[in-house]
């Protein structure tokens, strides 16, 4: 069954991207705030993950602010279970907007990580990203109108010593994003990567990693859905722009050296 809109004036951001978002990766960090930026726009929220209490806090607090409708998946997108249970769940839902803000990373030797969770790693970034892309990029482009958000890294554009397998991975997202800009260039989705730097979440706490400045994801949101139309790269956030850029004038071999130092002196562990 078709689902109901509470939006009965949309504005022009409603009318290209909505009527629903779906985020995966929402219950925190990015994920959370991207959630938090659809619905102040306007659109109703999927909201996936995998910690269902932390959905519900979510939805409500979405629904009461902004007066939005909101539909909870609670899944793992480590498996391929919990990736199609998401396409199956929204089946009926005209979605115009999809955020894949899921994702973790892991920090320090490449070989002193155990060897499941870098495969889990490869299939929640990578993999998991790769099917919500799929099956949600046919629905986009058979409406003739959409966004797709794919969440890339500062670390996406080398290879990163002590990061080797996240840095690898965010490499994917990058060139996935690359190609669907061009692919579906005149279907009337826009693609974004978003880029970030450092950014204020749990991200290196799990990846056991110490961070100093950061930006917040509320300004990696707010600055991602305003360049959403444009589509291309964006670095969002200051210190994001700043490194981003700054790198980019380095040849590669020099990118690798200077960010392997960098995560050398981020990692906890020797």
């Amino acid at each position: 069954m078709d689902d109901p809109t509470v939006n009965h004036s949309p504005s022009p951001f409603v009318q290209q991207y909505g009527p629903w978002a779906l985020v995966t990766g929402a219950s925190d960090g990015i994920g959370r705030a991207m959630a938090h930026e659809a619905a102040r726009r306007g659109l109703n929220v999927v909201l996936v993950a995998r910690r269902q209490p932390e959905l519900e806090r979510l939805a409500a607090e979405l629904a009461q602010a902004n007066g939005v409708l909101t539909r909870v998946v609670s899944v793992d997108l480590g498996t391929a279970e919990g990736v199609s249970s998401v396409h199956q769940q929204t089946a009926g839902l005209d979605v115009g907007l999809v955020v894949c803000a899921a994702g973790f990373g892991t920090a320090g030797p490449f070989l002193a990580n155990a060897l499941e969770t870098e495969l889990n790693m490869l299939q929640v970034n990578c993999a998991a990203l790769t099917a919500t892309s799929w099956t949600l990029g046919q629905r986009l482009v058979a409406r003739g109108r959409g966004g797709l958000v794919l969440l890339s890294s500062l670390v996406a554009f080398q290879g990163v010593a002590r990061s080797a397998h996240y840095a690898a991975t965010k490499a994917f997202v990058q060139t996935l994003a690359e190609g669907l800009q061009q692919e579906w260039a005149s279907s009337g989705v826009q693609v974004l990567a978003v880029a970030p730097g450092p950014v204020g979440t749990g991200f290196a706490q799990r990846a056991g990693m110490v961070m100093g400045q950061t930006d917040t994801p509320g300004v990696v949101a707010r600055q991602s859905l305003d360049a959403l139309p444009g589509g291309g790269t964006l670095r969002p956030g200051t210190l994001g722009k700043v490194l981003g850029y700054s790198l980019a004038c380095a040849p590669r071999w020099a990118r690798v050296r200077i960010l392997g130092q960098v995560m050398r002196g981020m990692t906890r562990r020797p």
